[in-house]
């Protein structure tokens, strides 16, 4: 097996700043026992590798949309990436994942109101061609979200 492309004192600074994003270079340093160029240099190669990314993280209530939902979808299996891309192209979809079980493809949105959310499970994707059967859920009460883990992309 390879060895792990980050070491110690990387994961070390990455949950430093997976903490507080915004603390100083020279802060990390202290705390790791090392030059501020050296954090310098290993935030640069982690970011390079696409291991690590800064972001903002907005909260749901600060979108225009603010209620969640998860679209479930059967969808034909042979045409299921391009089924996934068309319904990632829907400006309220907000995630699509392909799945394994009771539905092979989920979506991800946010809306205003239940009118809004019908037209696009309804209207636009279980209109689309090769998909059998939507189920939608509405979050009604958020106890727990973590978004620190996320893949990092070129979009």
């Amino acid at each position: 097996m390879a060895d792990s492309p980050i070491d110690e004192m990387d994961r070390q600074l990455i949950e430093m700043l997976s903490q507080d994003a915004r603390m100083s270079n020279r802060k990390i340093a202290l705390e790791l026992n090392v030059t501020e160029g050296t954090v310098r240099g290993r935030i640069k190669r982690l970011q390079q590798e696409k291991l690590m990314s800064f972001t903002a993280i907005t909260s749901v209530d600060l979108g225009e949309a603010s209620k969640l939902a998860f679209i479930g979808i059967q969808a034909d299996m042979g045409n299921l990436k391009s089924i996934a891309d068309t319904i990632s192209e829907i400006s309220l979809v907000t995630s699509v994942l392909i799945t394994m079980g009771r539905f092979n493809i989920l979506a991800i949105c946010l809306f205003d109101d239940l009118e809004q959310l019908h037209s696009v499970a309804s209207d636009q994707i279980l209109a689309l061609r090769g998909v059998h059967h939507v189920e939608t859920s509405v979050v009604v009460k958020t106890l727990k979200y973590n978004s620190r883990i996320v893949r990092i992309t070129d979009d």
